[in-house]
């Protein structure tokens, strides 16, 4: 069996266009896992090996996460480690395959680029490594380009981000004539030359180098001495050296750090030109965590949820979690982490979601789309399953215990079409595309409209149901229409209304009787929150018998749905039940609801109800020259610039607009800017719509909401 503090399970994460894929491609090849390097956008018409989709290798980005598995031995210690390597997509609109490959990873490498550094969505990126506490290191990649300063990136880390960065490289050399980098533990320099960077030279710092090299020394070990004792009694007597101070010692240091999420160590070089990518495995293997360094917790099903920490062994009972799913043309394959105990081929493991038992067919372990073949798996693995019928975020054991894994958080989707499929023959093909996308992709959601009859497919923006309609085309050759692309509204009330309805119905035999009284109040709604409803029961004196209650309860929810304005769900709303009457022959569970519903409706209709809308933070580099220009179409569009920087002929800003005024967005910049400006979009909180854009959407969705009364 393998030895699992020589194991790692590792996720690559960064803003678009940052080098992830090209860095993930230089790591196969130095691990010997590949023996021929292709570019993303190579010339030789393969792409890279993670950029596995035809749509992927056709656009040059990652649509999904990749998983693969390798091996390195460290250039100074010798120690064979295996590497489990998830390749993770840089577009919010992918967001999700973040998420999931975060919630089972135990360390990451978050890529930022030497010229723009910490960007828009690596402050996201970040965001959610926080959420799932996964420790780091950052690589400042492209420091071969022009303008590049990963010194600077290293400040922007902590002005941004919050990081506390600990450099452990300076590069010799920058832009065109970066050669190596000097290593601040070692005090070596290291060249890599040969033809693709093999062959990786130790030499003396260049004499040019010596005094940076001393005065980032000092700050490393000063680093240190934040968190040991020893190394600070070496700093106030101003030793630094290498000879001073143990390098083992502050491995040691920052390792312990890192875990903690205290600091953050620093590397840098240039994946396309083979620069730093064996130093920066070194790192991986010498700062990150083994699955025995991260607590790891499940929820004990059989005592009240009580939270379990899992133990990395292989000869625990088995707990494993399923985080994602893809259907291929040999069935579903389930990729799973095993947390503990052995997961072998032919065992019975226990769906926990169904109570179901399910036998393991076949057992293998992932390189982008190939696979290998295994007959069992330890704690800590990433391996994959084949024909097991489940949902992502399921939790599998052997049976012997009753756990469940927490799941992992899934945004909420802010964008709609209507999809038609253009002859009837397809729609059977539609449907088989709809259902797998939805089992594979849980920010993805089909609904079909109660009125039209109409299908709607919702996700987190333009790129990422273009990717699924171009999926259907090919994979399921399913010609679609798409209709105009909705926003996905909310709404809410501004202020309190009192409500008293009685429902009273008699036809004869027994009738129905009920009636609530009480108020309807705003709660705050901050940004995609969960918490939008609020039920509060303050009746007394039994005026509304106890088992009426939840009914009420029930009745508000169901209004919840589809709001009086314009038929969107409404969000942010307390009702609270104060008084009421029954009647013991005519009152029920539905007189209740249907009392609850008119009540809320009555006082909708006075709590100055209002439409909230998407609001997205856009972020958008052109070049200064065209900066009034987008600035004044993005103020057009009623957006707010939030921020502005410039920095080597190029401007970023920073600005919040509705959705609704975002589409199209993309073709009207590069002919602004002459193709030269990019920009990227991501949600950032719902906020009420203007006056006279409500009365418009009241005017277009009236007859909807007409049709629902």
């Amino acid at each position: 069996m393998k030895d699992i503090q020589l194991h790692r399970n590792i996720g690559i994460s960064a803003h678009i266009d940052s080098g992830k894929t090209t860095l993930t491609e230089r790591i196969l090849y130095f691990t010997k896992r590949i023996h021929a390097i292709h570019e993303v956008r190579g010339k030789d018409g393969v792409g890279a090996t993670m950029d596995s989709m035809e749509l992927e290798r056709e656009r040059g980005i990652t649509i999904q996460s990749a998983a693969t598995f390798a091996n390195w031995t460290h250039t100074k210690t010798g120690e064979k480690d295996s590497i489990n390597i998830i390749d993770t997509p840089g577009h919010v609109d992918f967001t999700i395959e973040v998420e999931r490959s975060l919630r089972v990873l135990d360390g990451a490498i978050l890529v930022l680029t030497g010229v723009e550094g910490v960007q828009s969505q690596s402050i996201t990126v970040d965001r959610q490594m926080r959420r799932y506490h996964v420790p780091r290191v950052v690589f400042v990649n492209k420091c071969d380009r022009s303008g590049a300063n990963p010194l600077r990136v290293a400040v922007m880390l902590k002005e941004k981000l919050n990081h506390k960065p600990c450099v452990m490289q300076i590069p010799i050399g920058l832009e065109s004539n970066l050669k190596g980098v000097v290593d601040l533990l070692e005090m070596k320099a290291y060249y890599f030359e040969g033809d693709n960077g093999d062959d990786m030279i130790e030499k003396e710092i260049p004499a040019e180098l010596v005094d940076q090299a001393n005065e980032y020394r000092e700050k490393l070990v000063d680093c240190c001495a934040d968190y040991s004792d020893e190394v600070m009694e070496k700093a106030m007597e101003g030793e630094y050296g290498v000879d001073q101070i143990d390098k083992n010692l502050l491995k040691k240091v920052i390792r312990e750090a890192t875990i903690r999420l205290d600091i953050t160590p620093v590397f840098m070089g240039s994946a396309h030109k083979n620069i730093g990518v064996q130093k920066l495995l070194d790192g991986v293997i010498d700062f990150l965590p083994c699955p025995t360094d991260v607590e790891n917790k499940a929820l004990d099903l059989d005592n009240n949820e009580a939270e379990v920490i899992l133990k990395s062994e292989d000869n625990a009972p088995l707990v494993c979690y399923a985080f994602k799913l893809v259907n291929d043309r040999y069935g579903q394959l389930t990729y799973v982490r095993v947390y503990q105990g052995t997961l072998k081929k032919g065992d019975m493991i226990t769906n926990m979601a169904t109570g179901k038992k399910v036998s393991v067919g076949r057992l293998v372990r992932m390189h982008a789309d190939e696979m290998v073949d295994i007959t069992e798996a330890g704690a800590g693995d990433i391996v994959a399953l084949f024909g097991i019928d489940c949902a992502s975020g399921t939790t599998f054991t052997d049976g012997k215990n009753h756990y469940n894994m927490t799941s992992m958080h899934v945004p909420n989707p802010v964008i709609e079409l209507v999809i038609e499929a253009k002859n009837r023959d397809d729609l059977d093909n539609m449907s088989k595309a709809l259902n797998r996308f939805t089992k594979e992709d849980p920010t993805f959601q089909v609904e079909v409209d109660k009125e039209s009859g109409q299908t709607i497919i919702k996700g987190m923006g333009e790129l990422h149901l273009d990717v699924y309609i171009e999926r259907m085309r090919r994979e399921y050759k399913c010609d679609v229409t798409t209709g105009a692309p909705q926003v996905a509204y909310r709404e809410t009330i501004t202020r309190p209304a009192k409500f008293d309805y009685t429902h009273k119905k008699q036809t004869g035999g027994s009738g129905q009787y009920a009636k609530v009284v009480g108020e309807m109040r705003p709660m705050a709604v901050e940004g995609d929150q969960e918490k939008v409803y609020n039920f509060v029961n303050s009746v007394v004196g039994g005026r509304i018998p106890k088992e009426y209650i939840p009914s009420c309860d029930k009745g508000f929810q169901s209004c919840m749905e589809a709001g009086s304005l314009i038929g969107f769900p409404v969000v942010g709303i307390e009702m609270e039940v104060q008084d009421g009457a029954f009647h013991p022959v005519d009152s029920s569970d539905m007189a209740f609801q249907v009392a609850a519903r008119m009540a809320f409706r009555e006082a909708f209709a006075k709590a100055g109800a209002q439409i909230l809308e998407p609001i997205m933070k856009v972020e958008i580099q052109t070049p200064t020259e065209f900066q009034g220009g987008v600035v004044g179409n993005v103020s057009q569009r009623r957006g707010s610039i939030v921020g502005t920087s410039e920095e080597l002929g190029m401007t970023t800003i920073t600005a919040e607009v509705p959705l609704s005024e975002m589409f199209g967005y993309a073709t009207d910049l590069r002919s602004m800017t002459q193709g030269k400006a990019e920009f990227t979009m991501e949600f950032c909180k719902y906020l009420p719509v203007p006056k006279n854009i409500q009365e418009e959407l009241i005017k277009k969705y009236g007859d909807k909401v007409k049709a629902r009364a």
